[in-house]
């Protein structure tokens, strides 16, 4: 029988994914999970850049395991170093989701690094009909939706765009689209996109945007898309990967994060300037399906689990 501990999740309360996440291992981890008891075992610091907000005293009195979801090289500057290494200091293991955000923390830090992926909560990456998504999203169902659902642009301007999303990478793929006469329309959601919708106004590509869609909504998106492009240049997973690999949505993606563990060789691109973005065959589809079984949240919550026991020394 595993022994339950006292684990205090720091989520940023952002509405982001480090919240329901959080809220996730909260309902169903075995351990006793709180957000707000700082009497346990071991603190988790979900979301690394609020570590400032527990005080620095009770760091120091328990064990701490950190999450560095992805780092930007080119934004690790000496101010983000030295804030790393001050939290250093009272951290005893880093979780990671990805063998490239692993070495560069290796590089930073002389403290374990553990890989752990995300898992994917197939309750709510639900499978819908995607004609009757699309008629929901009033999309025609002749239309080749390509879909987008991460942030994009700085939120310093609001206009320039966030390179390690590839948001100009996105545009240049699906702009190879329309050039291939596709029937093309662009479904959008999430904060900040406004360097995708200036890219798709200035060329006169049609979109549907909804900002903040219920989690629900989110699924459904999915199921309306017929093919979802990740063009990330930096990332942890990301979480589209996962969900278009649970709901059995067309993707293909750079290759960032997870997406090795998840999709097919033949789904991964390199953004080369004869690269022509092409929807992945249903065989690939479901073999992603297949692959993302094993980081379902009944399935894959034990290897946390065990990270946290290993960091007690139990």
């Amino acid at each position: 029988m595993t022994k339950k501990l006292d684990i205090f999740c720091h989520v940023p309360r952002e509405s982001w994914f480090c919240d329901r996440y959080g809220a996730e291992y909260n309902k169903y981890s075995v351990h006793n999970v709180s957000h707000t008891d700082l009497g346990c075992d071991v603190i988790w610091l979900l979301a690394a850049w609020c570590w400032r907000q527990i005080p620095e005293q009770v760091l120091a009195a328990k064990k701490v395991v950190c999450t560095i979801h992805h780092e930007v090289p080119w934004k690790f500057d000496e101010v983000r170093k030295k804030d790393f290494l001050e939290r250093d200091k009272f951290v005893d293991l880093y979780h990671v989701p990805c063998e490239q955000t692993r070495d560069f923390v290796a590089n930073v830090t002389d403290k374990p690094v553990f890989i752990v992926g995300y898992w994917c909560n197939s309750n709510i990456w639900k499978q819908y009909i995607r004609d009757e998504c699309k008629k929901e999203f009033n999309l025609s169902k002749n239309s080749l939706v390509v879909s987008s659902f991460q942030r994009d642009t700085e939120g310093s301007d609001l206009k320039t765009p966030k390179l390690e999303k590839g948001p100009d990478i996105f545009c240049d793929a699906v702009e190879k689209l329309i050039s291939l006469d596709k029937n093309v329309h662009v479904l959008l959601n999430g904060w900040r996109r406004q360097y995708v919708i200036d890219r798709l106004n200035a060329v006169n590509i049609p979109y549907t945007y909804i900002e903040l869609p219920n989690i629900e909504t989110v699924a459904k998106m999915y199921c309306a898309t017929d093919l979802y492009i990740v063009g990330s240049r930096v990332e942890g997973g990301p979480q589209a990967i996962l969900e278009c690999a649970m709901t059995k949505t067309p993707i293909i993606s750079t290759n960032v994060g997870m997406a090795k563990d998840i999709l097919p060789d033949s789904s991964i691109f390199a953004p080369t300037k004869d690269f022509v973005p092409k929807v992945p065959l249903l065989s690939e589809t479901n073999k992603a399906y297949i692959n993302v079984q094993k980081y379902k949240i009944e399935n894959y919550l034990n290897f946390y689990d065990e990270m946290f026991k290993m960091v007690i020394g139990d």
